[in-house]
C-alpha cells in the first residue's frame, strides 16, 4: 500500500490506454470527485482523470500486480496536481474493504479495465506472451501460488480442455490438452515457447491458416484460470455499484465476450430488478433499480485507434450510473 499527496511534474507515456476519451467522457469526472482506477496498470487512464481533479479530489488508483503499483507510482509523480492520491496493491474484487480502510464512505466513478497491460504482455518473464520465450508463469499477483505451469503440468486432461474450451472457447480444446498431456509425460513443460509449439502442432494446418495466433486463445484461457478473472467479476461489479454515490458511474472495459457477458447481464440486473411476469400491469416483487445504463450497445474502438494499438481491437466499454434512491 502507497499513499501519496500533491504530486508534481509532466508525464511521458509509453503505455496506450484504450478506449481512452471515451472513458474520462463516461466518467463525468468533478474537480472535487474522488474516483477508483480498479484495475490502473500503466496508469494510462489515471493520468487524465487525475489532470481534470482539483485539489479536493482524490485518485484510489488498485492493481493486484505490484509492478504496476511500482509503475504507477513513478508515473503519477510526474503528473501536475494537488489532488488525493492513494495505491492500493490488492485485487479489485476488495474495492469494499480499501474504500472502508481510507474512510471513503461512497466514490463518483469507478473504472476498471479488465485488460493485461502492455507492460505485462512485453515483459517476456511474467509468461504472458505466446510470442516470446519465458517459464510459464502468466500470474498478475505474483504472491499467487497457481501458475498456468502448474496447470500445463499438473491438472488433469479433462481439467485442461474445460478450461480451453470454457475461457479460451477454443474449437480444439480437446485436441490440445490431448497433445500437452501426451508430451509432458516425456518431460515438464516449461517454457512459453514450448507450449505455442504444442499448441499449433495440435491444431490442424488448414485451420491455423486463418484468424489469430493458433495459442491466443489457450494463453488467454489459461491467463484467466491462474488469475480468477472470471470468478471474482461478478462480486466485484455488484460491490463496486454498491459504493457508487447517487449518480456516481462506473465504466468497464471488456476483452473478452464471457467478460462482457458478465458485465451486461449485472447491468441489465441492476437496472432493471423486476422478475414479475411482463403481463402484470404492476411491480410486486419489490426490486429496486440500481443502475441506469449510459450505453445500451458497448462503445467500441475507432478505426483511427485500432489501426494505432491493435490491442485496442476487441475492447468494448459499458458504462452505467447509480440512480437517486427515492
Amino acid at each position: 500500500m502507497i499513499v501519496v499527496k500533491e504530486l508534481n511534474g509532466l508525464d511521458e507515456l509509453s503505455h496506450k490506454p484504450v478506449l481512452l476519451e471515451e472513458c474520462i467522457e463516461g466518467l463525468k469526472i468533478k474537480p472535487d470527485g474522488t474516483y477508483i482506477d480498479g484495475t490502473i496498470g500503466g496508469a494510462g487512464h489515471s493520468v487524465r482523470i487525475y489532470r481534470r481533479l482539483g485539489a479536493e479530489g482524490t485518485l484510489v488508483g488498485i492493481d493486484q500486480d505490484a509492478f504496476a503499483i511500482e509503475t504507477a507510482m513513478q508515473t503519477m509523480k510526474k503528473v501536475d496536481g494537488k489532488a488525493g492520491l492513494i495505491l492500493v496493491n490488492t485485487n479489485f474484487g476488495n474495492i469494499k474493504s480499501v474504500c472502508s480502510q481510507y474512510d471513503i464512505r461512497a466514490v463518483d466513478g469507478i473504472l476498471l479495465d479488465l485488460g493485461v497491460s502492455s507492460f505485462q504482455l512485453d515483459d517476456a518473464r511474467r509468461g504472458f506472451s505466446y510470442r516470446k520465450d519465458a517459464p510459464l508463469d502468466m500470474r498478475m499477483d505474483r504472491r499467487s501460488s497457481l501458475n498456468a505451469g502448474t496447470i500445463v503440468n499438473e491438472y488433469g486432461e479433462e481439467e485442461i480442455r474445460k478450461i480451453i474450451a470454457d475461457y479460451g472457447e477454443e474449437k480444439w480444446a480437446a485436441r490440445i490438452a490431448s497433445f500437452i498431456v501426451k508430451a509432458r509425460r516425456e518431460k515438464r513443460i516449461e517454457t512459453t515457447s514450448e507450449l505455442a509449439e504444442l499448441i499449433k502442432a495440435a491444431i490442424p494446418s488448414a485451420a491455423r491458416r486463418k484468424g489469430p495466433h493458433p495459442a491466443k486463445r489457450t494463453f488467454q484461457a489459461l491467463r484467466i484460470a491462474v488469475n480468477g478473472e472470471l470468478e471474482i467479476l461478478e462480486g466485484a461489479l455488484e460491490d463496486a455499484i454498491e459504493v457508487l454515490k447517487e449518480g456516481g458511474r462506473i465504466c468497464v472495459i471488456t476483452f473478452h465476450s464471457l467478460e462482457d457477458r458478465i458485465v451486461k447481464e449485472v447491468f441489465s440486473r441492476k437496472s432493471n430488478p423486476c422478475t414479475c411476469p411482463p403481463d402484470f400491469p404492476v411491480c410486486i416483487c419489490g426490486g429496486k433499480r440500481e443502475v441506469e445504463l449510459i450505453t445500451r450497445k458497448p462503445v467500441l474502438p475507432s478505426k483511427e485507434e485500432i489501426e494505432a494499438n491493435p490491442r485496442a481491437r476487441s475492447a468494448k466499454l459499458r458504462i452505467a450510473q447509480k440512480v437517486k434512491i427515492k
